[in-house]
């Protein structure tokens, strides 16, 4: 009797969640190797992060100043523009910002890691690099995923004061605020429990778009189109990662809160 192929049982779907659980017990074991690529993990934080500080700054910005100005009419028919600084930073850094950046993130970073690592699958300079005595995994998706993991976090902080920035902006078009006065109200609002479930969700946020963005690079197919393929299916995956990821722990959050 003719043995069955299990890629023939299995949909698809389910045989990539059995390869991407594959890919993430090898990036695990290749942490602690010896010989660990401190210069391009460093090499990665500046490509990563340096390189994404516009991006990151301008789309802070402008959410912080387009909430502002979209809120600030309907707080006045109310008589409730005072609570406008408190509002956008909450909004912002509790829930907004992170996931806005990190969304931000899979476009620009999980893109090119896929597309990076996708064209040296393609012209082979992976298998040379095994070939060579080297190892791939440590070198070129160790690196990036932790590089991944400790910018998104720090992209999304400056992103979240640049959006009070742009508030601030937004509401003195009309001269309600001072400097002084809309950062006090800004910061009073906020708690430590508001900063500190944002920055620990950025942190699976940044750790899934390196990871999603390394698996798809890293097992691309052959041929050119396949670049491509990788690095659409990056941002996609990516992107559904962070809004999956943000609603575990905007239930998680409520649990804990009301426990």
């Amino acid at each position: 009797m003719k043995a069955v192929s299990t890629t023939t049982i299995l949909p698809d779907w389910m045989s990539d969640i059995g390869d991407q659980v594959l890919f993430m017990g090898t990036f695990a074991r290749n942490i602690f190797k010896s010989g660990f690529e401190w210069n391009e993990l460093i090499r990665q934080c500046y490509i990563i992060g340096y390189k994404s500080i516009g991006l990151v700054g301008i789309t802070g910005f402008i959410l912080g100043f387009v909430m502002t100005l979209q809120s600030v009419p309907t707080m006045k028919e109310f008589g409730a523009v005072s609570f406008v600084p408190s509002m956008v930073a909450i909004s912002v850094i509790r829930e907004i910002g992170p996931v806005i950046i990190a969304l931000t993130c899979s476009g620009k970073i999980a893109s090119s890691i896929g597309a990076e690592l996708g064209s040296m699958k393609v012209t082979e300079q992976i298998d040379a690099m095994e070939v060579s005595g080297a190892n791939p995994i440590q070198y070129l998706v160790v690196t990036r995923i932790i590089a991944c993991t400790l910018m998104v976090p720090l992209l999304t902080l400056l992103a979240d004061f640049l959006a009070l920035g742009g508030g601030f902006l937004g509401s003195n078009i009309g001269g309600h605020f001072s400097l002084i006065l809309y950062f006090n109200k800004a910061f009073h609002s906020l708690a430590f429990t508001d900063l500190l479930p944002s920055v620990i969700k950025t942190i699976f946020f940044g750790f899934a778009i390196g990871f999603v963005g390394c698996y798809k690079g890293y097992n691309s197919g052959s041929g050119t189109e396949s670049v491509g393929v990788a690095a659409n299916s990056a941002v996609v995956s990516a992107s559904l990662w962070v809004i999956v990821l943000d609603a575990i722990a905007a239930q998680l959050t409520t649990i804990l809160a009301y426990n």
